[in-house]
């Protein structure tokens, strides 16, 4: 099985912003209505909806629409592919790309 690189920098990319982290971090304690993410910031809904769009995209997470109201998720299996893929990543394993080289024999 390969890892796969470019799948995986753009979830991390999507990450890489201090207010997609803290909404993760919300969310890590249960579904959450929009407005009660956006109690915890102190910008507009537009960009609260442009922050959720990110992290939607990239799959860690979920939406879903109960009459006028958005409710979010974390994509709990998505989240756990990702968690999978970092620790192989810094892990020496058969997946490394390291093991498709020949050693170096440089002394």
């Amino acid at each position: 099985m390969r890892l796969n690189y470019a799948e995986n920098s753009k979830v991390i990319k999507a990450l890489a912003d201090s207010n997609r982290l803290q909404i993760i971090d919300i969310l890590s304690c249960g579904e959450k209505c929009a407005c009660d993410i956006l109690e915890y910031f102190d910008f507009t809904q537009p960009t609260l909806s442009h922050h959720m769009k990110v992290l939607m995209e990239c799959g860690i997470v979920n939406c879903r629409k109960d009459g006028l109201w958005s409710y979010y998720s974390l994509n709990v299996a998505y989240c756990n592919k990702l968690m999978l893929f970092l620790m192989n990543l810094i892990t020496d394993t058969d997946e490394c790309i390291c093991k498709d080289k020949t050693k170096c024999e440089c002394k």
